[in-house]
């Protein structure tokens, strides 16, 4: 392990520029020979047999909970449900604790700058209960004052819904203070980290969050797996999400008992294979570990940053602190619609993001409707930013602007 583009096969590529990390990263080999080993040495079903194969399976699964539970200071495994993905968990904690404790007049506050996994899921509570939703205003940098937060969060808040790094801007968001806000009026609050989950350090029992999901795709893992953490005491109340087989303790003709948490959320078959490579891919990160993948992002973003800034008629989105992007640097060219800027960056092998990033609320907020997105990870490089720039720089010119 090197934390170089040596470790991504994909990436050996040299002709091709990957500038999409926010949608999804790449996977390193110890991922896929993680996933590959699970199919081949072991290739059952969790929980369901009482032969080697499966229990050598079910002992990955689980061990797999266990590296999530570390890796993001959860206070055990039972607090971790692997679901498909950070929509899954998001819709999971709407329909099970929203639905269940959400009531007429209630206030569910959510930040404009959220992605549309953690708004529909919400609006569906409010017309369904007769709550209200309750939008927090970001200023242009995409960041919420405390007037703000104190302003929208109180007495008749039940949920807080925010993400902890924002996917079209990059700015953090202070959980802690927010949590500690949303609590004193008794309320939870639920935190998108899929964002950050890839990028930073998490210890969601000092942030105190209340429930904090996040995508394996998205920090070197495979597609399919998510997780959402969530205080034991909130996951015992809540009502299973889907129902069937696995996450039953006895049924009869009539009723049924269900599983202790987590198992209660797991119905069906579950995507062992895929935990296990979240679980190669929690490894990757603790070595390589944190500080090298904050000072090798920041470092891109920096350089990235300043180099779009000498390039006419582009406007850069967010703070002009590269720290505070989390290697997400959303753009427009003046006169270039962005599927335009990124069907000319394609022609040159580079891969960016183009189009309202499922954050449409934001869109409309910053008055637009679309924008170009270029993300980058601890393994993308200065020489890979030149050529962007490079690149980016003729896209007028091959629009019919001129030189």
């Amino acid at each position: 392990m090197t934390g170089s583009k040596a470790d991504f096969p994909l990436l050996l590529n040299e002709d091709y520029i990957y500038f999409d990390n926010a949608a999804t990263s790449m996977r390193p080999k110890e991922v896929t020979d993680a996933i590959t080993a699970f199919y081949e040495e072991m290739n059952a079903n969790p929980m369901r047999g009482l032969y080697e194969w499966s229990i050598n399976a079910t002992e990955a699964y689980e061990g797999a909970r266990k590296k999530v539970a570390r890796f993001i200071g959860a206070k055990s495994a039972s607090e971790i449900v692997f679901t498909r993905n950070s929509t899954e968990s998001l819709n999971l904690v709407a329909y099970s604790y929203g639905r269940a404790f959400v009531n007429e007049g209630d206030e569910i506050v959510v930040s404009v700058s959220e992605h549309h996994s953690n708004i529909l899921p919400w609006q569906m509570v409010a017309r369904e209960k007769k709550a209200k939703l309750v939008w927090l205003e970001c200023d242009e940098n995409g960041a919420y004052s405390d007037e703000e937060l104190e302003s929208k969060i109180g007495p008749k808040t039940k949920v807080v819904a925010i993400a902890h790094v924002s996917n079209v801007l990059g700015q953090p968001k202070d959980l802690k203070k927010i949590a500690a806000l949303a609590h004193s009026f008794g309320a939870v609050i639920v935190a998108d980290g899929a964002q950050a989950a890839p990028h930073m350090a998490v210890d969601v029992q000092d942030l105190d969050v209340d429930f904090y999901v996040f995508s394996g795709h998205k920090m070197l893992g495979p597609m399919g797996i998510g997780v959402l953490y969530a205080k034991k005491a909130l996951l015992e109340k809540m009502p299973p999400f889907l129902t069937g087989g696995e996450m039953i303790e006895y049924v009869t003709r009539e009723d049924a008992t269900f599983a202790e948490v987590p198992h209660k959320f797991e119905a069906g078959t579950v995507n062992a294979a895929g935990a296990v490579g979240l679980g190669a891919a929690i490894d990757y990160l603790n070595v390589l570990g944190f500080d090298a993948v904050r000072h090798r992002e920041e470092k891109i973003t920096a350089l990235l940053m300043e180099e779009m800034a000498k390039i006419p008629h582009v406007t850069v989105y967010g703070d002009k602190d590269p720290a505070k992007h989390c290697g997400i640097v959303t753009f427009n060219i003046d006169g270039c619609h962005p599927h335009d800027v990124a069907s000319i960056l394609d022609a040159d092998h580079i891969c960016i993001r183009a189009g309202h990033h499922c954050a449409q609320p934001l869109m409309q907020y910053m008055k637009v409707n679309s924008t170009c997105r270029a993300s980058v990870y601890f393994y993308n490089t200065e020489n890979e930013v030149m050529r962007f720039v490079q690149s980016l720089a003729r896209v007028r010119e091959e629009l019919g602007y001129g030189s």
